[in-house]
Protein backbone atom coordinates (compact mmCIF):
# COMPACT_ATOMS: atom_id res chain seq x y z
CA UNK A 1 0.00 0.00 0.00
CA UNK A 2 1.49 3.24 -1.15
CA UNK A 3 2.33 5.97 2.34
CA UNK A 4 3.40 9.30 1.88
CA UNK A 5 6.79 10.45 3.46
CA UNK A 6 8.10 13.34 5.10
CA UNK A 7 9.83 14.23 1.81
CA UNK A 8 6.53 14.94 0.24
CA UNK A 9 6.51 11.94 -2.43
CA UNK A 10 4.35 8.95 -1.95
CA UNK A 11 6.25 5.10 -2.40
CA UNK A 12 5.61 1.83 -2.08
CA UNK A 13 7.35 -0.97 -0.84
CA UNK A 14 8.90 -3.75 -3.29
CA UNK A 15 10.41 -6.56 -2.43
CA UNK A 16 11.34 -5.07 0.95
CA UNK A 17 12.58 -2.09 -0.93
CA UNK A 18 11.26 1.55 -1.14
CA UNK A 19 10.79 2.96 -4.31
CA UNK A 20 9.49 6.28 -4.71
CA UNK A 21 6.55 7.23 -7.18
CA UNK A 22 8.62 10.31 -8.05
CA UNK A 23 11.34 7.73 -9.48
CA UNK A 24 8.79 5.99 -11.31
CA UNK A 25 6.31 8.22 -13.17
CA UNK A 26 4.87 11.48 -11.82
CA UNK A 27 2.03 10.73 -8.65
CA UNK A 28 -2.16 11.54 -10.21
CA UNK A 29 -4.68 11.48 -7.35
CA UNK A 30 -7.93 9.65 -8.61
CA UNK A 31 -10.96 11.19 -6.77
CA UNK A 32 -14.31 8.80 -6.53
CA UNK A 33 -16.87 10.04 -9.31
CA UNK A 34 -20.29 11.47 -8.54
CA UNK A 35 -23.29 10.72 -10.15
CA UNK A 36 -23.41 13.83 -11.97
CA UNK A 37 -19.66 13.22 -13.29
CA UNK A 38 -21.21 10.79 -16.14
CA UNK A 39 -23.68 9.40 -16.62
CA UNK A 40 -25.19 6.45 -15.48
CA UNK A 41 -28.34 3.66 -15.78
CA UNK A 42 -31.39 3.38 -13.74
CA UNK A 43 -33.83 0.44 -14.33
CA UNK A 44 -37.55 1.49 -15.09
CA UNK A 45 -38.66 0.20 -11.27
CA UNK A 46 -36.86 4.02 -10.53
CA UNK A 47 -39.17 5.80 -13.02
CA UNK A 48 -41.67 8.35 -10.98
CA UNK A 49 -43.25 10.80 -12.22
CA UNK A 50 -41.01 13.47 -13.20
CA UNK A 51 -38.07 11.32 -13.35
CA UNK A 52 -36.13 12.20 -16.14
CA UNK A 53 -34.08 10.36 -18.57
CA UNK A 54 -32.81 9.39 -21.89
CA UNK A 55 -34.46 6.71 -24.08
CA UNK A 56 -33.75 6.31 -28.01
CA UNK A 57 -31.33 9.58 -27.61
CA UNK A 58 -34.32 11.29 -26.84
CA UNK A 59 -34.96 13.31 -23.29
CA UNK A 60 -38.20 12.28 -21.39
CA UNK A 61 -39.58 13.05 -18.25
CA UNK A 62 -42.39 10.88 -16.90
CA UNK A 63 -45.83 12.24 -16.22
CA UNK A 64 -48.03 8.96 -15.56
CA UNK A 65 -46.67 5.72 -13.70
CA UNK A 66 -48.00 2.02 -13.82
CA UNK A 67 -46.32 -0.69 -12.82
CA UNK A 68 -48.50 -3.79 -13.73
CA UNK A 69 -48.07 -7.81 -12.51
CA UNK A 70 -49.79 -9.83 -14.72
CA UNK A 71 -51.35 -13.40 -13.68
CA UNK A 72 -49.31 -14.84 -16.26
CA UNK A 73 -46.15 -13.55 -17.92
CA UNK A 74 -43.13 -11.08 -16.56
CA UNK A 75 -44.05 -7.24 -14.67
CA UNK A 76 -43.66 -4.19 -16.89
CA UNK A 77 -44.35 -0.84 -16.54
CA UNK A 78 -46.98 1.28 -18.25
CA UNK A 79 -46.31 5.21 -18.34
CA UNK A 80 -46.59 8.65 -20.15
CA UNK A 81 -43.92 10.20 -21.24
CA UNK A 82 -43.14 13.84 -21.92
CA UNK A 83 -40.79 14.49 -24.47
CA UNK A 84 -38.61 17.42 -23.03
CA UNK A 85 -37.44 18.55 -26.76
CA UNK A 86 -40.48 18.25 -28.60
CA UNK A 87 -43.42 18.57 -26.13
CA UNK A 88 -45.12 15.56 -27.51
CA UNK A 89 -46.56 13.18 -25.29
CA UNK A 90 -46.89 9.23 -26.22
CA UNK A 91 -47.39 6.64 -24.08
CA UNK A 92 -45.05 3.41 -23.70
CA UNK A 93 -44.42 -0.04 -22.21
CA UNK A 94 -41.37 -1.58 -20.93
CA UNK A 95 -39.78 -4.64 -19.34
CA UNK A 96 -39.78 -4.18 -15.45
CA UNK A 97 -36.05 -3.63 -14.79
CA UNK A 98 -34.85 -2.24 -18.09
CA UNK A 99 -32.03 -0.16 -17.73
CA UNK A 100 -32.48 3.48 -19.45
CA UNK A 101 -29.98 6.36 -19.08
CA UNK A 102 -30.24 8.82 -16.02
CA UNK A 103 -30.57 12.75 -16.95
CA UNK A 104 -29.80 15.41 -14.95
CA UNK A 105 -31.72 18.49 -15.37
CA UNK A 106 -31.66 21.76 -13.36
CA UNK A 107 -34.19 24.32 -12.68
CA UNK A 108 -33.03 27.90 -13.02
CA UNK A 109 -35.44 30.85 -11.97
CA UNK A 110 -35.42 33.56 -14.87
CA UNK A 111 -37.12 36.95 -15.31
CA UNK A 112 -39.15 37.06 -18.68
CA UNK A 113 -37.90 40.32 -20.51
CA UNK A 114 -39.41 40.96 -23.48
CA UNK A 115 -39.81 39.14 -27.50
CA UNK A 116 -37.30 40.55 -29.74
CA UNK A 117 -39.67 39.22 -33.00
CA UNK A 118 -38.43 35.66 -33.11
CA UNK A 119 -37.11 34.93 -29.30
CA UNK A 120 -37.84 35.27 -25.87
CA UNK A 121 -35.99 36.66 -24.05
CA UNK A 122 -35.10 36.05 -20.27
CA UNK A 123 -32.20 36.62 -17.77
CA UNK A 124 -30.88 34.89 -15.44
CA UNK A 125 -31.82 35.58 -11.52
CA UNK A 126 -28.39 34.40 -10.58
CA UNK A 127 -25.66 35.37 -12.74
CA UNK A 128 -27.69 38.08 -15.00
CA UNK A 129 -26.93 36.58 -18.33
CA UNK A 130 -29.66 36.91 -20.67
CA UNK A 131 -30.87 33.90 -23.07
CA UNK A 132 -33.52 33.77 -25.84
CA UNK A 133 -35.67 31.05 -25.86
CA UNK A 134 -37.25 30.21 -29.66
CA UNK A 135 -41.19 30.83 -29.93
CA UNK A 136 -41.30 26.51 -31.13
CA UNK A 137 -39.82 25.59 -27.67
CA UNK A 138 -42.34 27.96 -25.96
CA UNK A 139 -45.35 27.34 -27.14
CA UNK A 140 -48.57 28.47 -25.63
CA UNK A 141 -46.85 28.78 -22.55
CA UNK A 142 -46.42 32.11 -24.76
CA UNK A 143 -49.81 33.62 -24.08
CA UNK A 144 -48.93 33.60 -19.91
CA UNK A 145 -45.52 35.00 -19.98
CA UNK A 146 -45.93 38.80 -18.45
CA UNK A 147 -43.12 40.80 -18.53
CA UNK A 148 -40.47 41.06 -15.96
CA UNK A 149 -42.34 38.26 -13.76
CA UNK A 150 -40.08 34.51 -12.93
CA UNK A 151 -40.74 32.01 -14.93
CA UNK A 152 -38.63 28.19 -13.98
CA UNK A 153 -36.53 27.13 -17.21
CA UNK A 154 -35.68 23.51 -17.30
CA UNK A 155 -32.16 22.97 -18.45
CA UNK A 156 -29.72 19.86 -19.30
CA UNK A 157 -26.10 20.67 -19.98
CA UNK A 158 -27.06 23.90 -20.60
CA UNK A 159 -29.78 22.89 -23.35
CA UNK A 160 -33.31 24.78 -22.59
CA UNK A 161 -36.05 22.09 -22.31
CA UNK A 162 -39.24 23.74 -21.25
CA UNK A 163 -40.06 27.17 -20.10
CA UNK A 164 -43.09 27.50 -17.02
CA UNK A 165 -44.78 30.45 -16.26
CA UNK A 166 -45.87 30.82 -12.81
CA UNK A 167 -49.03 28.91 -11.63
CA UNK A 168 -51.06 31.69 -10.63
CA UNK A 169 -50.73 35.10 -12.72
CA UNK A 170 -51.87 38.46 -12.19
CA UNK A 171 -53.16 40.13 -15.35
CA UNK A 172 -55.34 42.64 -16.39
CA UNK A 173 -58.30 42.36 -19.02
CA UNK A 174 -57.44 44.53 -22.01
CA UNK A 175 -60.29 43.39 -23.97
CA UNK A 176 -63.78 41.85 -23.62
CA UNK A 177 -67.16 42.52 -23.88
CA UNK A 178 -68.79 44.97 -21.91
CA UNK A 179 -69.21 43.71 -18.20
CA UNK A 180 -72.77 42.64 -16.93
CA UNK A 181 -73.40 44.20 -13.82
CA UNK A 182 -74.72 41.90 -11.38
CA UNK A 183 -74.87 39.08 -13.29
CA UNK A 184 -72.81 36.65 -11.30
CA UNK A 185 -75.14 33.57 -12.76
CA UNK A 186 -72.99 30.44 -12.23
CA UNK A 187 -71.41 29.34 -15.63
CA UNK A 188 -71.90 32.06 -17.62
CA UNK A 189 -68.75 33.22 -19.29
CA UNK A 190 -67.33 35.62 -22.44
CA UNK A 191 -63.83 35.55 -23.96
CA UNK A 192 -61.24 37.69 -22.90
CA UNK A 193 -57.61 38.54 -23.69
CA UNK A 194 -55.24 39.14 -21.15
CA UNK A 195 -51.87 41.46 -21.09
CA UNK A 196 -50.10 38.66 -21.72
CA UNK A 197 -51.68 37.67 -25.04
CA UNK A 198 -53.77 34.59 -23.67
CA UNK A 199 -57.46 34.33 -24.83
CA UNK A 200 -59.33 33.03 -22.11
CA UNK A 201 -62.90 32.81 -20.38
CA UNK A 202 -63.90 35.23 -17.41
CA UNK A 203 -67.36 35.75 -15.99
CA UNK A 204 -69.62 38.29 -17.56
CA UNK A 205 -69.24 40.61 -14.97
CA UNK A 206 -65.79 41.08 -15.24
CA UNK A 207 -64.57 44.30 -17.69
CA UNK A 208 -61.76 45.81 -19.35
CA UNK A 209 -58.97 47.10 -17.57
CA UNK A 210 -59.82 44.93 -14.24
CA UNK A 211 -57.09 42.69 -12.79
CA UNK A 212 -57.86 39.51 -12.35
CA UNK A 213 -55.78 35.60 -11.37
CA UNK A 214 -55.38 32.99 -13.83
CA UNK A 215 -54.46 29.68 -13.82
CA UNK A 216 -51.27 29.11 -16.30
CA UNK A 217 -51.98 25.48 -16.41
CA UNK A 218 -55.47 25.27 -18.14
CA UNK A 219 -56.01 29.49 -18.62
CA UNK A 220 -58.85 29.02 -15.78
CA UNK A 221 -60.02 32.30 -14.39
CA UNK A 222 -59.71 31.90 -10.81
CA UNK A 223 -61.13 35.60 -9.16
CA UNK A 224 -60.96 39.14 -9.23
CA UNK A 225 -57.75 41.15 -7.60
CA UNK A 226 -58.75 43.57 -5.50
CA UNK A 227 -56.55 47.07 -6.31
Amino acid sequence: MGVVGRDGFSSVKKNNQKIKFADIAPLRIYYPLRRGDLPYMITTNDLRPGTCFKYDNQLWKITEFQHVKPGKGPAFVRVKQLNLRTGSIVERTYRAGEKVENIRVESRTMSYLYHDGTNYIFMDNENYEQIGVSEALVGDRAGFLLENTNSTVLMHENEILEVTPPIFLEVRVVKTDPGEKGNTATGGTKPATIESGAKISVPLFVNEGEKIKVDTRDGRYIERVKE
